[in-house]
């Protein structure tokens, strides 16, 4: 497992944190929602470390601004904006665009990495990001927090679908809040081979013919969540996925890989 050792590195960080809750959009849901007066605008700085899968790539590091608001029914956090048709203490039902950060460029991968995997870098294509459309549901109590989401391409980036399941349960620790998550993520078969296999033009030119069809995803993450002051917080979360062998098998992917882990960090204040 050659990304595992980075992961419990970065879990040594001072604190456990971006979980689904582990997207940044999901660490500022936690701050847009939190009950510390009327709807606002918020904005801050973030920055999420990823431990890519693909053959060569290595570490991502993204700094980005933080930028969200918690309206009566309209929504936005981060990469994402929605409609919420139903909001209360225990249940929420929304329609939601998100970005989808999935793609890669082939300058950024690692030829020798690839050449070992039978691959031609010259002969590859680049992977563009994709935007998905759908719905959400999530459903809060004291056994904890359970949320679905069902996304589908909206801009024909790969033409696929995902539906996600995530099960999470807030611990308060001070006056921060800990959440500890498990969940999955399933890929439909056009967009696993997008993003994971060959491109049909490519193996036209000789690139070996690799799709991986429909997947699953497994995940463990926590994100926290801690106000400072009374217009601070501070966001975070970390995630571990599990690939599976159709992905992990992959000639796009780092030779003994079987997981990624990404972190995210970041600083909020309220208007």
């Amino acid at each position: 497992m050659k990304k595992l050792p980075l992961f419990v590195l970065l879990c040594a960080m001072p604190f456990a944190t971006m979980a689904q809750t582990t997207d940044p959009d999901k660490a500022i849901a936690d701050e847009g929602t939190a009950k510390r007066g009327p709807p606002r605008w918020s904005l801050g700085m973030g920055a999420v470390v990823n431990d890519s899968p693909y053959a060569g790539e290595g570490t991502r590091v993204l700094p980005f601004p933080l930028v969200g608001f918690q309206g009566e029914k309209f929504y936005f956090r981060g990469l994402s904006a929605g409609w919420n048709f139903i909001k209360n203490d225990s249940f929420e039902l929304s329609a939601f665009a998100k970005f989808q950060p999935g793609g890669f460029r082939v300058k950024d991968l690692g030829r020798s990495e690839l050449a070992a995997n039978g691959i031609d870098s010259r002969l590859l294509e680049d992977r563009d990001n994709g935007l998905g459309v759908g719905f959400s549901a999530k459903w809060k109590g004291a056994a904890g927090e359970l949320e679905a989401e069902v996304l589908a391409d909206a801009i024909d980036t790969s033409g696929g679908q995902e539906i996600s399941l995530q099960y999470g349960y807030p611990i308060a620790i001070g006056k921060g809040r800990l959440t500890p998550s498990v969940g999955a993520t399933w890929l439909s078969e056009d967009m696993a081979n997008y993003f994971y296999g060959t491109l049909d033009e490519e193996v036209a030119r000789g690139v070996v013919d690799y799709k991986p069809g429909s997947v699953v995803i497994p995940h463990v993450g926590a994100s926290y969540f801690r106000p400072i002051g009374k217009k601070w917080s501070l966001l975070g979360f970390v995630k571990y996925e599990l690939l599976p062998d159709e992905i992990s098998n992959s000639p796009l992917i780092e030779r003994d890989t079987d997981g990624s882990a990404s972190v995210f960090i970041g600083f909020s204040r309220r208007f």
